[in-house]
């Protein structure tokens, strides 16, 4: 079971549809105790990084959040979801971020039209849970402002003005700044391999 977190700011029914279609039973909660317990977590977002840590502040999800976490078991971070797995975001200095990745959030820049919006290549950085042996890269869908700059638990890049963070990992805790909801065959194909993944962060 796959329990998508709801705190007002993502694309609730986009992101279970998709893991309906790989075959994987799926909730849409804000309910505290079911997110400490679930088995999987998805922590999608669509918007700005300090309204999404205001709420989820205000629904008391941060511990829920991290414990699930430091319980071993699984949690995929989507697009402001990524974000929010950062310590902070220059968009919103003042908020705090859930700090299970050490690093700041920084804004796109360069000659290149900001949001960035649209299909983008991206490009595995060795073997991982997500993109097993083999691999080939993939296009998949962005929607974005902010990124994550290249940093030790990068697992896969892209290319817009700078090189983003395409997808994290620390452990079992994992980020992608793409949609793979959006992102078709490539998306779902993600998402089944997040579904793989024991609570080393391997695959069981």
């Amino acid at each position: 079971m796959i329990t998508i977190v709801d705190y007002g700011m993502g694309n609730l029914r986009n992101v279970q549809r998709a893991c309906r279609e790989i075959g994987q039973d799926a909730i849409v909660t804000s309910d505290r105790e079911k997110v400490r317990a679930a088995e999987y977590v998805i922590l999608p977002g669509v918007g700005a990084f300090g309204e999404a840590v205001r709420r989820i502040e205000s629904l008391g999800l941060r511990n829920p959040i991290l414990d699930h976490v430091e319980s071993g078991r699984p949690l995929l971070g989507i697009c402001l979801g990524m974000q929010l797995l950062f310590d902070a975001s220059d968009e919103s200095p003042e908020a705090t971020g859930l700090g299970l990745i050490k690093g700041t959030v920084r804004r796109l820049s360069g000659d290149v039209k900001i949001p960035h919006i649209g299909w983008n290549d991206i490009s595995p950085l060795g073997v991982s849970p997500l993109f097993p042996a083999g691999y080939p890269g993939a296009t998949v869908y962005f929607v974005h402002s902010y990124y994550v700059e290249l940093i030790p638990e990068t697992i896969a890049r892209a290319r817009y003005g700078v090189d983003i963070s395409a997808a994290v990992r620390r452990d079992a805790v994992f980020g992608v700044q793409f949609h793979p909801e959006k992102s078709q065959h490539a998306g779902l194909e993600l998402l089944s391999q997040f579904a793989l993944v024991n609570g080393s962060g391997g695959e069981r």
